[in-house]
This record gives C-alpha cells, structure tokens and sequence, in this order.
C-alpha cells in the first residue's frame, strides 16, 4: 500500500511537494562549456536578509535624523537672527540713549560736574568703545547697520515720546476738564449765594420802603425809590466788549448778579438818604403822632411828631446823610436841630439839651447831633421827633421800626 501511495506521488502531475521558507537555493554558472552550481544555505539566506535589514532601518534612522537636525538648524539659525537683532537693537538704544545723554549733558554746561555724572559718562564711553569694536569684528553688527538702528531707534523713541505725550496731555485735558466741571458747580453756587445775598438785602430795603409809605399814603404822598433812577441816564459812549465765557448758564447768572448788584448799590444808595431807625437808643413813646390832648392846657391838638422820653443827656443820632439846615433855640421847640436829607425828606429833633452841630454842616448817618434835654414847651427830658416828606409831617414811628440789617 506504500508502495503504491509514493508511485502515485512520483507520477502524479497535479501534486506538489510543500517547500521551506528558507530552502537551499542552488545558482548556476555556465562558461566555457562547464557549469558551475552555487549552493545557498538557509542560514545564509537569513542572514542575508537580517543584514538588509538592519541596512534599511539605519537607512531610515539616518534619514529621519538628518530632517530632524535641518529643521533644528534652521530653528537655531532663526533665533540667532533674532537674537543678533534683538542685540544690534540694543546697542542701537544704548547709543541713541548715550547721545541723547551727552547732548543733555553738553547743555548743562558746568551743572554737569558732578562726581556721579562723570562716572556715569565713564561707563558710558567704555560701553560705547565695547559696542563700537564689536560691530568692527561681526558682520551682523556693523557699523552701518547699527548708524541705521540708531537713526531707527531714535525715530522709535520720538515716536514712542510724541505718543506718551499725546497720552499725558489727554489724562491732563481729561481732569483739567473734570477740575472745570468740579469750578462751575462751584462758581455756580457761589454765584447763586450772591444772587440771594444780593436779592435779599434789596429786599429788606424795599419792604422797609414799602414801610414807610403806610404813613405816606395815608397823608396823600408816596416815595417812590425808582423815580430818579428811570430818568437818570447818560455818559460816554463805550462799546461793549464782547464777552469770552462761553457757557451760557454761568453768563446768564453774572448777568442776573450784575442787575442785582446794581439794584442792591442803587437801594443802598437811596437809603442813605432816608431816615430810617431809632434817633435815641433808649426810650419810651409818651406822646404819639396825630391827634392828643396838650400836656398844658388838655385841649385837643395836631401832634406833627413823637414825643420819645428818654434821660437827659442821651445821645441824640440822625439816621440819615443830609445838611443841617437849622440849629438853635426855636421857641416852643426848645433847641432844635433841622437836617435835610433830600429827596423831599426832612428831620427835626427838638428840646434839646445841647447841639453839637451848626447850621450848614454836612452829617452822616449815626453822627450824633447833641443831647435829650427839656427845654422850651416841655413837661420833661425828652427828644419831639418830626419826619417831613415834601413839608408835610408824617408818622415816624414806621421809619423807626423799619430795619434793613
């Protein structure tokens, strides 16, 4: 049965043997008529290819090393570039800051003397010496290139300096601004306290006006504060200038003060030519103004004045700037003193002790014209005070409780 099986093996074309991998392979020479059979074994066969092996992947180890160490270079070469500006930037600065330096120190001129400046100028000319000998002996950092730094740096700085003021003068205008701002509050509250200072003392002396024309009216007169000043006009021709504050709010406000304070000056103006407030400081009203019975003989009788009791020897005032048109014994009266305060107002202090004005002097207000007495037709020490508006005696006693302070 073997012996058929390996016949039919032998003989059988559809059969083939199974070979190795790695079988001995047999190359043949043939020259001259003769062959030559080359046997490879399979050990040499293996190590053929191991060989090829190892070839191939130092090949590829190679090769992958060498881009590895070209892509190296050119990073390094490109950071050396970098670096080299980087530096030639530096020396660049150096020496524009370095001119810079000495042209500041050439226009101290002899401030300049100084044991740290000098020093200072030292180690600034052994650098520069440095830089310079460098630049001699390195392409990279030639002189020419680095005259071009310079120039490029100091154009920078400029730059960088025109920036950096542009910057401050803009933080500058920026609180110079909110520092206008903070004063135009403030000016406009200052300018509104004026305002009311103002308007409220013209007040106090208009309502004190509005005072004395109670007893005015009730004798057919008024006074009216305004009268001279509608028709009071004139003077130079001077053109306004034109006014340079632009806001409109605070020149609206100064032209509001203006008017007030001109009103106020006018008002005080006027006052002081009316007889407003109390002639003695210490007093009793023992005889008002009007109708009363005569302290001699009872009758009825017209009362043109107030009768103020008061101590003899006090200090009579007027309340008023005028003229002293009268001063001297007038019968009844006593000793009278007359003063005439314009604008159709007139004063007389009567039974005076002693005057101490004359006839013709110019008074101010609260100058002292003499002293309570109890002379002429006189029960007792007392001052007989008469206020006339246009001649005709009015009621004192409003004028005296009218205040403006």
């Amino acid at each position: 049965m073997n012996n058929i099986t390996q016949n039919t093996r032998e003989y059988n074309p559809k059969y083939k043997e199974k070979k190795k991998l790695f079988s001995e392979k047999e190359i043949i020479f043939r020259s001259q008529n003769r062959a030559k059979v080359l046997t490879i074994s399979s050990k040499a066969q293996v190590l053929f290819l191991c060989v090829l092996f190892v070839i191939g992947a130092w090949s590829f180890y190679s090769y992958h090393i060498y881009n590895k160490s070209g892509v190296m270079v050119s990073v390094k070469n490109k950071e050396l570039e970098t670096t080299r500006d980087a530096y030639t930037n530096l020396m660049g600065d150096f020496m524009s800051l370095q001119k810079n330096i000495s042209n500041l120190l050439s226009n101290l001129g002899g401030k300049s003397s100084s044991k740290e400046i000098e020093k200072y100028k030292r180690q600034a000319s052994v650098m520069e010496d440095k830089i310079k000998l460098l630049s001699a002996s390195n392409d990279w950092a030639s002189e020419e290139k680095l005259e071009e730094k310079i120039s490029l740096s100091e154009a920078v700085l400029q730059r960088d300096i025109a920036a950096s003021e542009r910057d401050e003068l803009k933080r500058q205008m920026n609180e110079m601004e909110d520092i206008i701002d903070e004063l135009k509050e403030a000016e406009m509250e200052v300018l509104e306290k004026v305002s009311k200072i103002s308007s409220k003392e013209v007040g106090k002396i208009k309502s004190a006006f509005k005072e004395i024309n109670v007893p005015l009216k009730k004798q057919g007169l008024y006074f009216n504060p305004q009268a001279n000043r509608k028709n009071a006009k004139g003077g130079l021709f001077e053109p306004e200038k034109t006014p340079k504050l632009r806001d409109k709010e605070i020149s609206k406000k100064i032209s509001e003060i203006y008017k007030d304070v001109d009103d106020l000056e006018y008002y005080k103006e006027i006052v002081r030519f009316v007889p407003l407030g109390k002639p003695v400081w210490s007093y009793w009203l023992t005889s008002p103004f009007g109708g009363r019975a005569d302290p001699f003989n009872k009758k009825r009788a017209r009362h043109k004045g107030v009768d103020l009791a008061s101590r003899t020897g006090n200090k009579i005032k007027t309340m008023a700037q005028g003229k002293v048109t009268r001063a001297g014994f007038a019968g009844g009266y006593g000793n009278l003193v007359e003063v005439d305060h314009g604008n159709g107002f007139k004063t007389k202090y009567a039974h005076m002790n002693k005057i101490y004005v004359k006839k013709g002097q110019q008074v101010e207000a609260q100058d002292v014209l003499g002293e309570v007495g109890n002379t002429g037709r006189s029960t007792g020490p007392h001052l007989h005070y008469e206020i006339l508006y246009r001649g005709v005696p009015v009621d004192p006693m409003p004028f005296m409780k009218a205040k403006i302070s």
